[in-house]
């Protein structure tokens, strides 16, 4: 069975009891081993949640520190973690915060000059727009537009302009004199009014989402501002630009350090976590979880060497228990176990599908996309550009899902080299290649459009009855009759239906005598009357009596469900085909020569680059969701249920290559 479906790994009970001062560096310990599956701790009382909270939040802080820090790099880069984690790791949290906070700040205030900078040079641009504007119109110095007198006062605010015309005339109640600016959004109001009213007037301005603008308090005319804002903003972008380079310079020099830090911080933060869950009583701490049966030697060794005084125990997991599941299939079927966890993990007692989905998907893609051409650029596409539609290239989730669709188009390349098929027709039709097919038979099918269906009807009565077959099984080991009757009757249904029906239409498949048709028959209303028993034992008299029909038709209808494979698989082809036809027939009306010969060359290329294209992108993603589909629900439902808990353990993530991503 293990070629078609494994079982999860088995699991063992641990738990584990330390002094209390002893905790930090048991939890330690069970991270660098990394196979512990944490649980909630029970008997014993619990821990002094609320230090260790605390503690939590402080680490929280600093990882998010970090992540502010490093947001600010420029471009996405690569860094080579060259001093090892486990050493780093080791270090006491006081230290590793202090680090933190040490670089955090520094950089940190760096940061805040570099936006006050900004705000300085984008409020001084904005200014000089204004005062360009209001010149010509007043004879004032630019301290004349924040002016305090004893009688009489001056300033200059913002309104937002739809604001400013609903309140416009309320405001121009309380001046003696005003005048408006358009820029942007806003309008800029210069106005001079009593000083008595100045207060109403500031109280106007902040109520309707305005903004006193802060004016230099120097004797420059209006009209000389120009030249000034220009020399301070360039001595701003040359302030700017040194504070940028000294970033760039000190987040560089401490790039390794930085990651090194949040890496530490991350597996704190995930120790903290495990312990809020631990419970201790007067003197002593427990910690207990689920651990592989191939790793509680590991685990034990390690504890009795590196902690000392520490009691294990050890059970194996009870039938009411529910451990979590561990996946222990081939390296080569592992990327596959990504598409069972979509339908749902499985339970600890269950079996898992990932052999049979890994067979099973990476042929449906393969049948469905079959173009060597293709294959070869989704796996260069996977390689290359898909790492970019991503946060982190470096996750072991995305490097699992990349080898999935490695398999995948791996699988295409095959199909598209028994078949001969690269870019549809384009060497027969462009290179007057011979047939480049590495098997005619399969060939021959392959571009047949009614064998290719009968085929493909073909695997998918086979691998239904995969399905119907694993679920009879397993009908026999859990002692549900109802499964065991239902899966037999719809074995006796095709087995005596099927040869039955291709002679009642004038096809026969086995050379049979005209009497054995009719005994053909009477078995298959044996096994009717089968199917009804068991929808009836399973859904009681009333519904069973009506839904066992949908049995009988629901097995037809998954069968021809997979009439998709040579239906997605011809449209691939014939689209390729079609866009190489239309590259010749539309550079062949062009006239005859030397116009023919250029632009109709240039035309057909951005055809072919166009057309194929599109279809390489249409029918990379049809076919992931058709063979998802197929699996799913042809096949999983079945005799799958799925609904387990992923096995997680406690670990210290250790990688060489850690992404930082540039901020958007």
């Amino acid at each position: 069975m293990g070629a078609i479906v494994n079982t999860p790994e088995p699991m063992s009970h641990m738990r584990v009891v330390t002094s209390k001062d002893l905790a930090g560096q048991t939890l330690k310990v069970l991270q660098r081993v990394g196979v512990l599956h944490a649980e909630e701790s029970t008997e014993l009382s619990p821990v002094d949640r609320e230090a260790i909270e605390k503690e939590r939040r402080q680490v929280s802080e600093l990882l998010a520190s970090i992540d502010d820090v490093l947001g600010y790099i420029h471009d996405e880069r690569i860094v080579r973690l060259k001093e090892d984690l486990d050493v780093f790791y080791t270090r006491p949290l006081a230290e590793i915060g202090e680090d933190t906070r040490r670089l955090c700040t520094k950089l940190g205030t760096m940061h805040q000059r570099v936006q006050k900078l900004q705000a300085e040079q984008q409020a001084l641009a904005q200014l000089k727009d204004v005062v360009g504007e209001l010149a010509p119109r007043v004879d004032l110095s630019l301290a004349d537009l924040d002016f305090s007198g004893k009688h009489l006062s001056s300033r200059l605010a913002a309104i937002p302009r739809d604001v400013f015309q609903t309140m416009g005339s309320r405001f121009e109640q309380h001046t003696l004199s005003q005048e408006t600016i358009e820029s942007g959004d806003d309008t800029y109001i210069y106005f001079i009014a009593k000083s008595s009213e100045m207060a109403t007037l500031e109280a106007l301005v902040s109520d309707n989402s305005g903004t006193l603008v802060s004016v230099p308090h120097e004797d420059v005319p209006l009209k000389d501002f120009a030249v000034k804002a220009d020399k301070d903003s360039a001595r701003l972008s040359t302030e700017l630009a040194h504070v940028q380079a000294d970033i760039e310079a000190k987040t560089t020099e401490n790039l390794e350090k930085l990651v090194l830090l949040r890496e530490a911080l991350f597996a704190e933060n995930q120790r903290l976590g495990v312990l809020e869950q631990a419970c201790e009583a007067k003197y002593v701490t427990l910690i207990e979880g689920w651990v592989p049966e191939g790793g509680v030697d590991l685990a034990i060794g390690d504890l009795r060497e590196e902690v000392g005084y520490v009691y294990i125990e050890t059970r194996a997991a009870q039938p009411d228990e529910e451990p979590p599941s561990k996946y222990r299939n081939l390296k080569a079927l592992r990327p596959f176990q990504i598409v069972v966890d979509l339908f749902g993990t499985p339970k600890y007692r269950e079996w898992d599908p990932t052999p049979i989905i890994s067979y099973s998907f990476a042929f449906f893609y393969g049948v469905m996309l079959g173009d060597a051409v293709y294959g070869l650029l989704l796996i260069v596409l996977t390689r290359f550009a898909l790492p970019k539609l991503v946060d982190d290239s470096q996750t072991d989730g995305f490097k699992v899902f990349q080898t999935l669709l490695y398999i995948s188009a791996g699988s295409a390349v095959v199909v598209g080299v028994l078949t001969g098929t690269y870019l549809g027709d384009f060497s027969p039709r462009f290179l007057n290649a011979p047939n480049l097919a590495l098997s005619q038979p399969i060939q021959a099918i392959y571009l047949d459009t009614m064998k290719f269906i009968v085929v493909s009807l073909m695997v998918g009565l086979v691998h239904v009855n995969i399905g119907h077959l694993l679920m009879l099984i397993r009908g026999c080991k859990e002692k549900q009759k109802h499964l065991v009757l239902g899966r037999a009757g719809l074995f006796v249904l095709q087995i005596a239906g099927i040869p039955w029906i291709m002679h009642f239409i004038g096809a026969d498949l086995l050379p049979l005598a005209e009497s054995t048709y009719s005994i053909l028959l009477y078995t298959v209303s044996g096994g009717v009357v089968l199917i009804i028993i068991a929808s009836v034992m399973e859904k009681g008299p009333f519904l069973g009596s009506i839904f066992w029909i949908f049995d009988i038709t629901g097995i037809l209808g998954d069968v021809m469900s997979y009439a998709r494979l040579a239906g997605v698989g011809l449209a691939t082809y014939y689209l390729a085909y079609c866009f190489n036809m239309m590259s010749t027939l539309i550079a062949n009306m062009l006239p005859a020569g030397m116009l023919r010969l250029v632009l109709g060359t240039i035309i057909a290329l951005l055809i072919l680059l166009f057309g194929h294209t599109l279809n390489l992108v249409l029918s990379s993603i049809t076919c992931f969701v058709h063979s998802l589909r197929l699996c799913f629900v042809e096949f999983l439902f079945k005799f799958y249920e799925g609904g387990g808990r992923t096995y997680s353990p406690l670990r210290l993530r250790k990688r060489e290559f850690v992404a930082v991503k540039a901020q958007a």
